[in-house]
């Protein structure tokens, strides 16, 4: 399934929109962490982000590779009133210009199905948070009601919705996960949820 810049926000603003809050409240749950500094990766249009914020007091930094959906996500950090706690960041997950220990958390919803070498990436994830950190990456609906009501919506659209996201969580994906982990060398979990799964990765408490 492929689709240009605007239509792939369409589809995150109308059709996902009933994940954000609940996946926020999820990311919460898990994590702990409501106050410092959150990445995060693969942005989007910053719907994740922006519903985070409503429930945390975290100063969010929104990194994309893509400049148009950046453009979109300032427009909407903007609406939201958030511009004081949430900026944009032109960047390439395997290579995140901040410095070591400067990131509490961590989160990321369906971006790392698309990370070219995601050892690397959870390498970099690891180096910029601070002792006792975390991350919750993964590719959450937010409900089995949420996930089936998005799964009518998006056949009407691609017929091969269903196939393409049971690829996505399937054995071999949750495997290829756990063997990219492993090589990273970096301490972390996978947690199931409902209607979808977290990576934890903990940074080592000095």
């Amino acid at each position: 399934m492929e689709m240009n810049v605007m239509e792939f926000d369409r589809v995150a603003r109308e059709i996902f929109a009933p994940v954000y809050p609940v996946l926020a409240e999820q990311i919460k749950k898990e994590t702990g962490i409501t106050r410092g500094v959150c990445l995060d990766a693969g942005a989007g249009g910053g719907y994740l982000a922006i519903a985070l914020a409503g429930i945390t007091s975290l100063d969010i930094i929104l990194l994309d590779q893509l400049e148009e959906v950046l453009a979109i996500a300032d427009q909407n950090i903007a609406k939201a009133g958030l511009k004081k706690r949430l900026r944009t960041m032109h960047a390439d997950i395997h290579e995140i210009p901040l410095d070591d220990c400067s990131v509490d958390v961590v989160v990321s919803r369906g971006s790392v199905f698309f990370w070219e070498d995601s050892v690397k990436a959870f390498r970099e994830i690891h180096r910029i948070l601070v002792p006792g950190g975390l991350t919750f990456i993964g590719g959450g609906f937010g409900s089995v009601e949420i996930k089936k009501d998005i799964d009518r919506k998006m056949l009407e659209i691609d017929k091969e919705w269903l196939d393409f996201t049971k690829k996505r969580l399937n054995t071999d994906a949750m495997n290829k996960f756990h063997t990219a982990l492993i090589e990273a060398g970096v301490p972390y979990e996978i947690r199931q949820i409902e209607a979808g799964f977290g990576i934890i990765i903990k940074k080592e408490a000095l």
